[in-house]
């Protein structure tokens, strides 16, 4: 694609083709079956000293609207030598990875048949008193252009279903849910035992668990919830824009400062084939794999191109937006823990008087955070003992880092498929998160 971009100022352009299904059940009611396919585009004019954005589902008129934002503009040759001006994108590139297995080619009743086979697992439990099933896929080709001469074209996908549930038996109620996602319909199958056991465990815990004992507990981390820590509770506060303008965040979040275990390194990247694959961002950087805590020490930050101007360091591939109608901030992609040494049964093994947290309904926060967890386990003597009932553990960020004192050899990815990452007025945005079992000393539970 050729576009004429005005002298003095920068220009780029991000062009999306989109597919996309939605299908929900409650019950077996069909509330939603759509398919939708759109072209839209971005636009983004900088002349030194303010940004001028545009979009349109119109991509046939791209260049009048080139033409009508840079009339806003005031054309500045000094751009050109410009720290912020070097730091955008160049690249030309063609990474097209999905090409014969697209989403799009998936008839429709074939989706709508994967959503139908999980419903007997639901409608035949006795305790199940509600539930719903939802499919969704997207498929995005993107094209990237500036007038740096950057010329990109690539592709991300994802698809998933998820069936949400509540059960009742008598005053007792529990609220879960069984979710598979992928980047590829065919690895969507052969679920079924793993759902029927998570339906067998929800039935038990709800019947079983008992409440908490408040108080501070060693607490074992399934990977799951490994990674929404590492999401929730690490990665937004690493996400630099929150630093800009904010001397007292970046005094608190000073790379090189030790953050306790040694085993400990958190990685975000978005060329992991997860949920948060993208090879290049929506500013057309490249992804990296950014190490922001290595063997315990704080190492580096999530950027865009002017969050890294700001604090003269390297883009990282992080500027991203949910669609063509909203400018690109700095998000995460596949944010995870990497796996340690000890195995998951000596984790266990080591612990007197703990608890092993399995799944959370929510995870949030920033210097403190809170998790709110479904499934929980006391450990006791070493083993696995009762189901328990808790409200929230919480904590410092920083003190619960250097708390951890066990990951275990083995690491597993999460693949959301509904929802997703929320920041300022963009949700949802796709991104992925794993780790290994994680051991956390002095952890306040309520």
């Amino acid at each position: 694609m050729t576009y004429s971009f005005p002298d003095g100022l920068y220009t780029d352009v991000r062009i999306e083709h989109v597919f996309s299904t939605n299908i929900t059940y409650t019950f077996h009611e069909l509330e939603e079956c759509r398919e939708k396919r759109y072209s839209a585009a971005f636009l983004r004019v900088y002349d030194g000293s303010r940004w001028y954005y545009g979009s349109t589902s119109d991509i046939g008129n791209i260049q009048s609207e080139i033409d009508a934002l840079s009339r806003l503009a005031k054309p500045n040759n000094d751009l050109y030598e410009s720290e912020l001006y070097k730091r955008f994108s160049a690249h030309k590139d063609e990474v097209l990875v999905y090409t014969g297995s697209e989403i799009s080619n998936v008839p429709l009743d074939e989706k709508i048949a994967l959503l139908q086979q999980t419903m007997p697992y639901l409608e035949n439990n006795e305790y199940i008193k509600l539930w719903n099933v939802r499919y969704i896929d997207e498929y995005k080709l993107k094209e990237f252009y500036s007038s740096k001469g950057a010329a990109l074209k690539f592709d991300v996908q994802r698809c998933g279903f998820s069936c949400g549930f509540q059960m009742a038996d008598g005053d007792k109620r529990f609220r879960e849910g069984f979710q598979k996602g992928s980047d590829r319909f065919s690895e969507l199958s052969n679920y079924e035992e793993e759902f029927k056991d998570k339906v067998r465990e929800c039935q038990e815990y709800m019947k079983n668990s008992q409440p908490v004992e408040q108080g501070k507990y060693t607490v074992l981390l399934a990977p799951l919830v490994t990674g929404i820590f590492a999401h929730e509770c690490f990665g937004h506060k690493s996400e630099a824009d929150f630093m800009v303008g904010d001397e007292e965040t970046r005094k608190e979040w000073a790379l090189g400062k030790p953050l306790g275990n040694e085993e400990l390194t958190i990685i975000d990247t978005g060329t992991l084939r997860n949920m948060g694959y993208t090879p290049y961002d929506d500013e057309g950087n490249k992804a990296t794999v950014t190490c922001l805590i290595r063997n315990g020490v704080l190492a580096g930050r999530l950027h865009n191109s002017v969050s890294a101007d700001y604090l003269g360091e390297s883009v990282t591939g992080n500027g991203r937006s949910i669609s063509y109608e909203y400018e690109p901030i700095v998000r995460m992609t596949n944010t995870y823990i990497e796996k340690g040494s000890k195995t998951v049964e000596e984790l266990i093994s080591e612990i007197d008087n703990g608890i092993l947290i399995k799944n959370i309904l929510h995870g949030s926060g920033m210097s403190t955070f809170t998790l709110a967890p479904t499934l929980a386990y006391y450990i006791k003597d070493g083993k696995i003992d009762a189901p328990v009932r808790i409200s929230v553990v919480s904590g410092n960020v920083f003190e619960t880092l250097s708390d951890i004192d066990g990951i275990s050899d083995t690491i597993s990815y999460t693949a959301f498929v509904t929802g997703g990452c929320g920041k300022m007025e963009q949700y949802p945005l796709a991104v992925g998160c794993g780790g290994p079992y994680i051991r956390v000393r002095n952890m306040n539970v309520q």
